[in-house]
């Protein structure tokens, strides 16, 4: 099968949003419990539609366009998580300073393990490097750790982000020095 790359578009939302779901709840189920992929759903998980906005979102498409994995990169603040999260920060980020944020890599699991989480990270690197950028930085699920060791980013200790209903989830800080 042959997939393309494109950005997405806030037509893809409701694709978006299934795709982000389906991906958690299967590839993540041996890392997280369904209680917490529930409420990261509900807290954590999903679009930042400013991705979407600022043309830094992007998505894998089949040649039928049927929407099968997503990942972009920021240059705002906000590290990771959805229009949901109250702690969001829209404002700029200095590219002589500062490190873009790596962000929201899903693939459907019926597609995983065919390269779409690593093409979609290579295009989010090269666009932030093209934007001066020379770090990025992620906040990256357990299920996603592996693929970004790969791709040379470094893990940090990982961290507990508090969900609703008294539960918490895991992530991992990554980071990585792209060469100009």
């Amino acid at each position: 099968m042959s997939y393309r790359l494109r950005n997405a578009t806030l037509d893809d939302l409701p694709a978006l949003h299934n795709l982000i779901a389906r991906s958690i709840k299967e590839l993540g189920a041996n890392d997280y419990s369904p209680e917490q992929i529930d409420a990261a759903l509900r807290a954590a998980f999903g679009v930042d539609t400013a991705l979407i906005r600022d043309g830094t979102y992007f998505v894998a498409v089949t040649e039928s366009d049927e929407l099968v994995a997503c990942g972009g990169w920021s240059r705002r603040r906000t590290l990771f998580g959805s229009d949901a999260r109250v702690e969001r920060d829209e404002s700029a980020l200095d590219p002589r300073k500062d490190a873009a944020k790596i962000r929201a890599f899903f693939v459907d699991p019926a597609h995983a393990r065919r390269g779409l989480g690593r093409a979609l990270l290579e295009r989010s690197e090269s666009e932030a490097k093209n934007a001066g950028f020379s770090t990025l930085e992620m906040m990256a699920t357990l299920p996603g750790v592996r693929l970004y060791e790969q791709c040379g980013y470094l893990a940090d200790d990982p961290v507990t982000y508090p969900l609703p209903d008294g539960l918490s989830i895991r992530f991992v800080p990554m980071r990585k020095t792209v060469k100009s």
